[in-house]
């Protein structure tokens, strides 16, 4: 059976717009859409490609009028007017927030290092105003309700054949390993660098012991924060800065600044160190690296 991904993609998604948008976010409902709800608006079309296990996929999100013009609004800091139509400043803007959810929901998923999907990576194709009535020819979408502080906002994400058994809990379509769609592509090689492609350095564990001693760099990530501008430029000695993660959150371990995992900050002999308490298995850590 295919791993469910619903819940990190759930997760991800109120997370991120939390950090971006500096509101609570929390998915209220999720709910298969049909009829022509959306036919009176416009929307904020946005192709993702996901590649996966040599495959690639495509989930689309559209971000109608209502949500994107204050998706807009509130990245920049709620100041100025709200839009009433979309233009090429809201799609852009809606644009960097899909790509800001995708990359998040991909960084989980891989720290989990689930066999079925080894390393996920996304990418924004295109993003492009469309017509409502664009819905009523789409299959697989669904509708999620937001909720934005109090404030209650939807966003449609369609799903392709393919990719629809990795997220079971909202699609309620399952698969098994027998049946499961697949790849049409080549296998890939596990290998990321030319120079260590020549060389067949890492076809065996023997032969990656050649590589134990390269110096790799690592960082701990204490957290994020969406800021503007004309805020950085008027920073002084002495400002604090609060960020959005709270003080309870796992901490990012990343290595050449790539996230492999998860931990807390603990005092060792008068100096900071890192307990790891979520970390990706051996293929995940070599696969997120480069190696």
């Amino acid at each position: 059976m295919a791993s469910d991904l619903s819940n990190i993609f759930k997760d991800e998604l109120s997370n991120t717009l939390e950090q971006l948008l500096s509101k609570n976010s929390q998915v209220v409902t999720i709910t298969a859409l049909s009829g022509d709800s959306f036919d009176s608006t416009q929307l904020v079309e946005c192709t993702v490609k996901f590649d996966f296990k040599g495959v690639s996929s495509e989930v689309v999100f559209y971000v109608p009028t209502l949500s994107a013009t204050k998706f807009e609004y509130l990245m920049l800091g709620g100041m100025g007017d709200l839009k009433e139509h979309i233009d090429d400043e809201i799609t852009d803007a809606v644009n960097e927030i899909i790509s800001n959810i995708c990359g998040s929901f991909c960084t989980s998923v891989n720290a989990q290092g689930l066999p079925d999907i080894e390393s996920i990576k996304s990418e924004v194709k295109n993003s492009k105003i469309v017509d409502g009535s664009i819905l009523s020819s789409k299959s697989n979408i669904y509708e999620f309700i937001l909720s934005l502080d109090a404030e209650k906002l939807p966003i449609i994400i369609c799903f392709d054949e393919f990719i629809l058994p990795f997220f079971s809990s909202i699609t309620g379509v399952v698969s098994t390993d027998e049946d499961s769609p697949k790849s049409n592509n080549q296998p890939i090689t596990p290998i990321s660098s030319p120079a260590l492609a020549s060389s067949n350095l890492i076809q065996t564990p023997k032969n990656l012991e050649l590589l134990y001693n390269v110096k790799l760099k690592l960082s701990v990530r204490l957290g994020t924060k969406v800021v503007l501008l004309k805020d950085i430029l008027r920073w002084d000695v002495g400002e604090i800065i609060e960020l959005e993660q709270m003080v309870n959150e796992p901490l990012e371990i990343l290595v050449n600044g790539i996230k492999i995992g998860e931990g807390e900050a603990v005092i060792v002999e008068g100096k900071f160190g890192l307990k790891i308490k979520k970390i990706g298995n051996e293929d995940f850590r070599l696969n997120q690296i480069g190696l």
